[in-house]
């Protein structure tokens, strides 16, 4: 009889005593993947800035009368921000790939690949409904989408700072909706630079810290 009580003893510590470890080896993942996430906090800083800039320049092209000239200019601006954009995450994908890669760094990959190519299935099926594409739909939905892939990865990093930048993302969309394409393209831009621009600064700051 002691005997069992023993046995049961030790299998009830070394239960908790598994837990414990267990804990503590998603609490150490969970550090570890923060602490790469600051670091890949440029990335938000560089879309952050390129889309808040970019959907700027669109309403001022939208609300002012600039020349042709002008005009054509502005749209390289833009065109040569997105390329940039591309560019140097495409470059610093390569570069941290020889990094150590973290379970939790590589699901928020597919959380925002996914993000991607519903983007793109949104306009496919738009295109297929419609014979068009209808901007005045097309962005309030892209918001939504982009605002449950921000909420989703600070959920999972435990950030409240980018959950509740997504949640302003998300707002901002359903003002949108009520709204003119021009405006719409002003409150994108705000939306940005609010969940994008302003927490890619503050973490990337804390990343040596």
């Amino acid at each position: 009889m002691q005997t069992i009580m023993f046995d049961i003893m030790e299998t009830s510590q070394s239960q908790d005593f598994d837990e414990k470890r267990s804990m503590q080896l998603i609490h150490e993942m969970l550090q570890v993947s923060k602490s790469k996430f600051q670091s890949d906090g440029i990335l938000m800083i560089v879309w952050g800035w390129i889309m808040t800039i970019h959907y700027l320049l669109s309403f001022v092209l939208g609300n002012s009368n600039l020349t042709n000239q002008l005009r054509h200019g502005i749209k390289y601006v833009i065109t040569g921000l997105i390329f940039i954009g591309f560019a140097y995450t495409l470059f610093y994908i390569l570069k941290q790939r020889k990094k150590v890669q973290t379970y939790i760094g590589v699901s928020l990959r597919y959380v925002w690949v996914a993000m991607f190519f519903s983007l793109v299935l949104v306009n496919v099926i738009q295109f297929r409904v419609l014979n068009e594409i209808n901007f005045e739909l097309q962005h309030p939905i892209f918001m939504v989408i982009i605002a449950f892939a921000i909420v989703v990865t600070g959920g999972i990093l435990r950030y409240k700072l980018i959950v509740f930048g997504g949640v302003a993302f998300a707002l901002l969309a359903l003002i949108s909706s009520h709204l003119p394409l021009n405006n719409q393209l002003l409150l994108e831009s705000i939306a940005w630079l609010i969940a994008f621009v302003i927490p890619g600064h503050i973490l990337y700051s804390k990343r040596n810290r």
